[in-house]
């Protein structure tokens, strides 16, 4: 049983692409304290299919996340079926609803911290998506990010990050049942699709070679393909395709057209590690790299792994976890 989110109410947000979002809300949730300076927060954002309990791995006693030390913020992102959603919205409900970017999250999140009082981040952290949103966070609010940990995600969805996602949302919208999105029960075909699909990316060659799935509990490859198909059953489809289209979107400089993205990424004052997967198939080490070079202050650090994207998901993998736990410390001092 998950944690219950606390709720922030927004009222009716502006959004980036035009139009508004009704009776927006952030659904997240807090542990530790904020200090006298109001300058030990650290912000957490949502992954895709995670949500606020997601990170908890990071988060505890002794650990570098350390409730005694940090006020630690773990939010999710509009569309992930906890804040504002497809699948929650009273006046926007499912095919109705907007079309979102990161940037409407940020900005959102901004809000939040500005009514927690928070006046600085010590650090803004995340996985996959998660990195996504902290670059935003480092681009557009400079001033308040101190550090920047960005774990297997890039600040821009590159195009061959775009290309699987194209893909995995074929895959789901094949199926009559979706309509559109205004389908009367889930689109159970198109979600098992779209799991199986997604599975192909989320690892590497060497992973599926060597049958590493077996060490993770799954007998055979079927096995693991099925548990990708029923995790992707229990997500909203609208949901999912909500959020997959602010995913694909991806680039903080598209808000400032007078820039590119490495004049964008120039801007960011944090100090910053970057922790690609070297055997990531979408969030790519190379294209990774490239951003690295634009930003004054980065530790590059990849993660020499062969579990593929999810060599950096929260507690899932011991020693690439362990050295994203030092990576926090060393951002953390």
């Amino acid at each position: 049983m998950g944690t219950e989110p606390q709720r922030f109410n927004l009222g009716d947000l502006p959004l980036q692409r035009g139009g508004v979002l009704h009776d927006a809300q952030l659904a997240f949730a807090t542990c530790g304290q904020l200090n006298a300076a109001a300058d030990n927060a650290v912000l957490l954002p949502s992954y895709y299919t995670g949500n606020h309990d997601s990170y908890r791995a990071w988060i505890g006693p002794g650990k570098a996340l350390d409730p005694a030390r940090h006020f630690i913020i773990t939010v999710n992102q509009f569309g992930n079926g906890y804040s504002t959603s497809p699948s929650n919205s009273v006046r926007q409900s499912g095919a109705r609803f907007p079309e979102l970017t990161l940037g409407d999250s940020v900005n959102a999140q901004a809000l939040l911290l500005e009514h927690l009082r928070v006046n600085s981040l010590a650090l803004v952290a995340g996985w996959s998506m998660g990195a996504m949103q902290a670059f935003e966070w480092a681009v557009h609010y400079p001033s308040k990010v101190r550090a920047l940990l960005a774990v297997c995600g890039t600040a821009r969805c590159w195009p061959i990050n775009q290309v699987f996602l194209e893909g995995v949302r074929a895959a789901l919208q094949a199926d009559n049942t979706y309509a559109a999105g205004r389908y009367l029960a889930p689109p159970t075909r198109g979600l098992r699709a779209f799991g199986r699909a997604y599975a192909g990316w989320a690892y590497s060659a060497e992973f599926f070679r060597n049958s590493l799935y077996q060490g993770m509990g799954f007998p055979n490859l079927e096995s693991l393909l099925r548990d990708w198909e029923d995790d992707h059953c229990q997500h909203d489809a609208n949901d999912l395709l909500a959020v997959l289209d602010a995913w694909h979107r991806g680039d903080p400089s598209r808000a400032r057209h007078e820039l590119r993205l490495t004049e964008a990424l120039s801007q960011v004052q944090a100090r910053c590690i970057l922790m690609p997967s070297s055997t990531d198939a979408y969030f790519v080490a190379e294209e990774a790299r490239i951003e690295w070079s634009c930003l004054k202050n980065a530790d590059w650090r990849p993660l020499k792994s062969p579990y593929g994207h999810c060599a950096g998901a929260p507690g899932r993998f011991a020693a690439e976890s362990a050295k994203v736990e030092q990576a926090i410390r060393d951002l953390l001092g």
